[in-house]
């Protein structure tokens, strides 16, 4: 696979799975809605993927060490990839209670990094179980988070 395919499809992912479930667990927390979790979804599917992919694009420009091709391979492997990423965790909460799907899309999400960290661990001959610990540990940080500040925003406005 080429290297800036690779940046867009590890950008992409991991940030589809992080920024997505950072999001679900706050607006659950705070609002308990389906369809605000459905439209934060849908919305960061859309409007964070072309950020991302823009964020890759400049980035990569700035290097000045790709070629132009190479620049919008990267663009366009980490739009698809977060949009599609982030719009996977639309499905289980269509087909669960809103409460059962948010657990379903956290092992979804956590299991997907946790295949990409293996599959970078062992392109890098790094330590797997040490790969994975460390971006496990960085994701569960940032839900937790998410979700402490979505319960703590709905007590103050709501």
């Amino acid at each position: 696979m080429r290297d800036s395919f690779k940046v867009g499809l590890s950008f992409g992912t991991t940030s589809g799975i992080i920024t997505t479930l950072g999001l679900m667990l706050g607006l659950h927390s705070g609002t308990h809605s389906t369809i605000v979790v459905i439209g934060g979804i849908v919305t960061i599917a859309v409007a964070d993927s072309f950020s991302d992919a823009l964020g890759i694009h400049i980035s990569e420009e700035s290097e000045n060490k790709h070629t132009t091709k190479e620049i919008w391979e990267s663009t366009l492997s980490t739009f698809i990839c977060k949009l599609i990423v982030a719009l996977s965790f639309i499905i289980a909460i269509l087909v669960f209670e809103l409460y059962i799907g948010i657990i379903v899309n956290v092992i979804w999400g956590l299991l997907l990094l946790c295949v990409l960290s293996f599959y970078i661990a062992k392109k890098q001959k790094a330590s797997p179980s040490k790969v994975v610990l460390e971006h496990l540990a960085v994701a569960v940080m940032v839900l937790v988070t998410a979700h402490l500040l979505g319960g703590w925003i709905a007590s103050i406005f709501i």
